[in-house]
């Protein structure tokens, strides 16, 4: 079955940098779009990072530009969120979300993790 497993979450210090993954399993990951989204305490989920099947395009949420990169490796089933420059207002559970070209609709998510920034 589809599985999304997302590690390297944990607390930092503002100003720092984490890197997430995504590990992906039970699809054909080139077929899938991926993104990250994330959901702080009291708010809605939002999108922070989405890369197509092949890698060819990303695109980032105002907040994160500049300071977050979206990537994949389609050898290896996994993809990445680099974090760096983080604030206090980045802490959420972070989610990876698979989307397979073709059906917008159907989308997997994986359990997310957690990241805290605070000193």
């Amino acid at each position: 079955q589809v599985q999304l497993v997302e590690s390297g979450g944990g607390l930092v210090q503002p100003g720092g940098s984490l890197r997430l993954s995504c590990a992906a399993s039970g699809f054909t990951f080139r077929s899938y779009a991926m993104s990250w989204y994330r959901q702080a305490p009291g708010k809605e989920r939002e999108l922070v990072a989405h890369i197509t099947s092949t890698g060819g395009a990303r695109t980032y949420a105002d907040s994160v530009k500049g300071r977050f990169t979206i990537s994949r490796d389609n050898a290896k089933n996994m993809v990445y969120l680099q974090m760096n420059s983080l604030r206090p207002e980045d802490t959420a559970v972070y989610y990876c979300k698979a989307t397979p070209v073709g059906f917008p609709g159907l989308n997997y998510w994986g359990q997310g993790t957690q990241v805290t920034v605070s000193s």
